[in-house]
C-alpha cells in the first residue's frame, strides 16, 4: 500500500528538479541573449567554459593524475572538437534569432542522438520509433517553415548546433562506459576551453567586467541546470520528467517577449510541442521495453 505514495513523492521530486533544470537552462539562454553580438561567438563561449572549468576542478585534478588510455584520450578529443563547433554555432544563433526559436530547434538534439545511435552504434530502430522521429522532424519544419519564410543564418547555425551537440552526446555515451560521468563533463570543459582558446584569440575583444560577470552567471546556470537534471533522472523515470521539458519552451517565449521584446510565434510553440510529444513517446517506449527486459520473473528472489 505504501508503494503508490512513495512513487508519487519520487515523481513529484523528479518533476521539481526538471522544472528547476528548465529554468536554469532558460537562464543560460537569457544571459547569452543579453550579450548579443557584443563579443564574438567563440570568445563568449570560451569565457563561459573557462568559468565552468573552475567549478569542475575538483573532479578534473584526480582524473588527470590517474591518466587515460590513448583510445579514451582520442574520444575526449573528438568530443571536445564537436562541442567547440557546436557552442560556437549556438552562441552565434543566440545573438541572431529569438530565444524561443533557439530552444525549440534545440529539441532536435535527442532525435539526432537516436538516429546516430542507430547508424553509428547499430541500435535497432522499430517502426514506432521511426514514426516518432518523423513526427519530431515535422515539428521542426513547423518551427522553421522553410519556403514560407526566409531562413536566417541564425536558424541554420542552430540547426548545425543541434546536430553537432547530438554527435557530441553520442561520444559522451561511449565515454560513459569507461569513465565516471563527472569526469566526462570535466574533460569536456577542459577540451572545449583548449579548442576555443586559439579561435577566440583570432578576434579577441576585451570584455567588460559586466560581460565577464554575465558569462560567469551563464556558467553557474549551466552547471546548476545539469545538476538539477541529473537529480531529476535519479528521482523519477524519464517518462515522468521528459514532458516537463515543454515548459522550458514556454518560459523561453516569455523571457524573449518580456525581457527582449521578441514577438511570440505561435508556430514555434506548436512545433516545439509536437517535437516534445514525439520525444516523450520515444522515451516512454524505450523505458517500457527496458523494464520488460530487466523485470524479474514471478517468484524470483530479490537478493
Amino acid at each position: 500500500m505504501t508503494q503508490g505514495p512513495a512513487t508519487t513523492r519520487s515523481d513529484l521530486s523528479g518533476i521539481f528538479w526538471m522544472l528547476t533544470a528548465g529554468l536554469c537552462f532558460v537562464g543560460v539562454n537569457g544571459t547569452v541573449r543579453w550579450l548579443g553580438q557584443a563579443l564574438p561567438a567563440a570568445e563568449g563561449a570560451f569565457i563561459r567554459f573557462a568559468f565552468g572549468l573552475l567549478l569542475l576542478v575538483p573532479a578534473l585534478g584526480p582524473a588527470l593524475r590517474r591518466g587515460f588510455p590513448p583510445r579514451i584520450w582520442g574520444l575526449f578529443a573528438l568530443r571536445g572538437g564537436l562541442h567547440v563547433l557546436a557552442v560556437i554555432l549556438w552562441f552565434y544563433a543566440m545573438a541572431r534569432i529569438t530565444v524561443a526559436e533557439v530552444t525549440a530547434i534545440g529539441f532536435l538534439n535527442p532525435i539526432v542522438v537516436t538516429v546516430g545511435a542507430a547508424l553509428l552504434m547499430g541500435e535497432r530502430v522499430s517502426w514506432r520509433r521511426a514514426l516518432a522521429i518523423a513526427v519530431a522532424l515535422a515539428g521542426a519544419m513547423i518551427v522553421l517553415r522553410p519556403g514560407i519564410r526566409a531562413l536566417e543564418p541564425g536558424h541554420l547555425a542552430q540547426l548545425g548546433a543541434s546536430v553537432t551537440f547530438g554527435l557530441s552526446y553520442l561520444v559522451a555515451k561511449r565515454l560513459s562506459d569507461h569513465v565516471p560521468a563527472s569526469v566526462v563533463v570535466a574533460m569536456m570543459s577542459l577540451t572545449v576551453c583548449v579548442g576555443l582558446a586559439p579561435i577566440a584569440a583570432l578576434h579577441w575583444v576585451t570584455p567588460s567586467l559586466l560581460q565577464c560577470a554575465v558569462l560567469a552567471c551563464t556558467a553557474l546556470f549551466a552547471t546548476a541546470g545539469h545538476y538539477a537534471m541529473t537529480r531529476a533522472f535519479i528521482s523519477a523515470p524519464l517518462t515522468v520528467t521528459q514532458p516537463v521539458t515543454l515548459l522550458q519552451l514556454i518560459w523561453a517565449s516569455l523571457l524573449g517577449a518580456l525581457v527582449f521584446a521578441e514577438p511570440v510565434d505561435l508556430w514555434v510553440l506548436v512545433g516545439g510541442a509536437v517535437m516534445i510529444g514525439a520525444i516523450s513517446y520515444i522515451t516512454w517506449r524505450e523505458a517500457r521495453l527496458r523494464r520488460g527486459l530487466v523485470t524479474p520473473p514471478p517468484g524470483a528472489t530479490r537478493d
